[in-house]
């Protein structure tokens, strides 16, 4: 493979202007493709295998009329202290304001609290439920405006209103200005790194390159754009991090005097090896997504996938020719300054000041975890360890209007209904019955009725909604808990459980779903595929890392310390979002349960990051090793070469994850302290700390293969040994003229 890519750098560094024009070209016809696509149908959510998708299906069927997916707002009205809401003056207000938001041209109904009986029963609050044709997404600002217009007319007349629902909820959103921060943290990271205008901007560009044509591509075949998410985070993140790597190569390339063209093919082929075998970890990651079974988490993690794939082609292709264009450009001064001034016989470069090895951070760093192994073990897995205590107590949810600052309506609305009417009020289950087939479906579904009233933690059942047809019926259940709480979510399973001997005595088959059942089963899920999707992905990059460094031990230290790396991060969130330590500090207002995908998610997008800098870090100590250094020494030149390049690398990603903490949401908030805290355990701890100390006390063997796998698994060559048996690879031997 090293040929290969050798061959492959030096043709896009020599045919530069072609290699540019086609990657334009490709942009281009991609960007074209994008803007003439039809816009794609928002992405319907949905949980294949769960009994709450069953009675969600059962209930589009039989109940066509109703559409379930469009937005729906709920009106809370609460009167002034010691009145009621039903006095003369509070019920003509209330009654004005409803009124004014039927007349909207997207409201399909309106439910009036005094004809429905929604008021509670000390008669200070009630709410009316305004339904939509259309989702919350196409609702439009004449619609939302309607409702915050309510608010302030019901404080003009004394009572407080406050607006609950769907219609008013923010999509969740990384936005424009968190990506122009983390970009601009990035320029500053690698200006610090590398010293030169040219070098720290070819990453950017060569990111921001590979972030138009992955979405280009996504929007064009016709995916819709909630999928882009996690695409744009992540290939910018890994755009960086290849083209970061393949510069400071080309760079140490430079100094050791090898001609522009030269040095471009020497670091696609050293730099670039690693930088193909990091992206595909990043990409059984992202695809090992369709583990979970879940339509929407599937279309993200492939449409992210193709992202990196597409990053780590234009680090192999679209850098060097780069490259070509700012050849001294992106060298530091000292190297600038040398090819001015020729050495004393006047025709070889002078790059003896260049060339000099002086002791850097990296080098001092992994000289002192060398020489003390044991202690700097010990101590990083005691911490480590301690870090990841607090995920005994993991509780996965989704987070609601609960979860919501104190300062949105949508909050205020949540607490008034609770107080009003129950916390259970919050968290209604709908229970479908199929009764097609039943002798006596009115006897069946009364039955069921008596059965879910007389169940522990029921409040109240609703009369059942039958279909015109008569063979689904529909009841509301309300919990006497909160949709979050452990209570209620036990209560889901005994209604559940009911369900069996319903069926043995009417025929009758009973389905629980709603919001809160649904949010019940998809934690389930999550869960449940935790383990599978950990074993495919681990193993897969075990294989991986095996075929890349030729051992058995690195790639089991490399998947046991990612595993470290996240347990920590795991315990930070769970300290924070569900124990409340230091949640004021970043605006956590309500604690709760951690949102169920936080596991998965975290899981997919670290362990690529993760896979990156140990591949980085880790490559350069076996090119060390093959070429005759000892195991420690082979440590320390690893650490002199990538380490500054690691932490670069690993600086941006945390600054620009901890820029989502600031975000409102508390999902985006979780998000982005999640993110941050396993990328800096996992490069700071694990692989900067961890990774050298056990490499330290391993020795030689850390690189011993067994001799059978060694011949069944293929050679790729990526530490670049076979380069040095190119006929073209020489030393410059005269100076260069151009001056880029």
């Amino acid at each position: 493979m090293a040929k290969f890519l050798y061959r492959l750098g030096r043709f896009a560094f020599e045919k530069r202007r072609l290699v540019v024009v086609l990657w334009l070209g490709v942009m281009a016809a991609l960007v074209a493709g994008a803007a003439n696509a039809p816009t794609a149908p928002p992405d319907t959510f949905s949980i294949p295998g769960t009994e709450s998708q069953q009675a969600f299906d059962l209930l589009g069927e039989r109940f066509p009329g109703t559409k379930s997916d469009g937005a729906q707002a709920r009106i809370v009205f609460v009167a002034p202290d010691g009145e009621q809401i039903g006095s003369e003056p509070n019920k003509a207000a209330v009654e004005r304001i409803i009124t004014d938001v039927a007349g909207g041209a997207q409201v399909k109904g309106v439910l009036d609290p005094f004809q429905t009986g929604a008021v509670s029963k000390n008669g200070t609050t009630a709410y009316a439920t305004v339904s939509y044709g259309v989702t919350s997404d196409n609702l439009t600002d004449a619609s939302k405006t309607a409702l915050t217009d309510a608010t302030d007319s019901g404080k003009a007349a004394g009572v407080t209103v406050e607006i609950g629902g769907s219609a008013l909820q923010a999509k969740p959103e990384m936005g424009a200005a968190t990506e122009a921060i983390g970009i601009a943290i990035a320029a500053v990271v690698l200006m610090v790194t590398f010293g030169t205008f040219a070098a720290a901007g070819l990453p950017l560009l060569t990111a921001l390159v590979g972030i138009g044509v992955g979405i280009a591509a996504i929007v064009a075949i016709g995916m819709s754009t909630t999928t882009t998410t996690l695409a744009m985070m992540l290939g910018l993140a890994v755009g960086i991090d290849y083209a970061l790597f393949i510069v400071s190569r080309y760079r140490t390339e430079r100094a050791e005097g090898y001609r522009a063209e030269e040095a471009a093919g020497r670091a696609v082929g050293t730099a670039g090896s690693a930088v193909v075998f990091a992206g595909l970890t990043v990409v059984i990651a992202l695809a090992g997504l369709a583990v979970v079974g879940i339509p929407v988490l599937t279309k993200m993690g492939l449409a992210a996938a193709g992202t990196v794939a597409v990053a780590v082609a234009i680090a192999l292709t679209l850098l060097p020719a780069l490259l070509g264009f700012f050849q001294n450009a992106v060298m530091p001064r000292a190297f600038r300054k040398a090819t001015a001034q020729p050495s004393a016989d006047g025709n070889t470069l002078d790059t003896k000041s260049i060339q000099a090895e002086k002791p850097n951070m990296g080098t001092r760093w992994a000289t002192f975890v060398v020489r003390r192994p044991v202690a700097v073990l010990l101590i990083g897995l005691v911490g480590l360890g301690a870090l990841a205590l607090p995920v005994r107590s993991l509780e996965l949810g989704m987070p609601g209007d609960e979860s919501q600052s104190s300062a949105t309506t949508q909050r205020r609305a949540y607490d008034a209904l609770a107080e009003g009417f129950g916390p259970g009020f919050n968290g209604p289950l709908t229970v479908a019955l199929d009764v097609r087939g039943v002798s006596d479906p009115k006897a069946a579904v009364e039955q069921a009725s008596r059965t879910l009233a007389t169940t522990d933690g029921v409040v109240s059942v609703a009369p059942a909604i039958f279909n015109q047809a008569g063979d689904a019926a529909m009841l509301t259940v309300v919990p006497a808990t909160g949709p979050s709480s452990t209570e209620t979510k036990d209560l889901v399973h005994a209604l559940r459980a009911e369900a069996g001997d319903l069926k043995a005595s009417t025929g009758a088959t009973m389905l629980v779903t709603g919001a809160t059942a649904m949010n019940i089963d998809i934690s389930q899920k999550m869960t449940d595929a935790l383990l599978p999707y950990l074993a495919v992905v681990v193993g897969l990059a075990i294989l991986l890392l095996m075929v890349v460094f030729r051992s058995i031990a690195v790639p089991v230290k490399a998947a046991l310390g990612f595993l470290l790396s996240v347990g920590a991060a795991f315990g930070v969130i769970v300290a924070v979002f569900q124990w409340g330590w230091l949640a004021d500090l970043i605006g956590v207002q309500q604690t709760g349960p951690v949102m169920s995908m936080m596991p998965i998610f975290l899981i997919g997008v670290v362990f690529g990051l993760a896979m990156d800098y140990e591949v980085f870090l880790v490559t350069r100590m076996r090119e060390a090793f093959t070429h005759g250094a000892s195991a420690k020494d082979a440590i320390v030149t690893g650490f002199r070469h990538s380490a500054r390049v690691v932490v670069a690398a690993a600086a941006i990603m945390i600054a620009v994850f901890a820029g989502f903490i600031g975000g409102g949401e508390p999902m985006i908030k979780m998000m982005g302290l999640g993110l941050a805290a396993a990328v800096f355990f996992d490069a700071f701890i694990v692989r900067m700390t961890l990774v050298p100390a056990v490499l330290a006390l391993l020795g030689d063997k850390a690189w011993w293969l067994p001799q059978w796998l060694a011949k069944i698994l293929p050679n790729v060559d990526v530490e670049g040994e076979s380069l040095n048996r190119v006929e073209a690879v020489e030393p410059v031997r005269e100076l260069e003229s151009a001056r880029v």
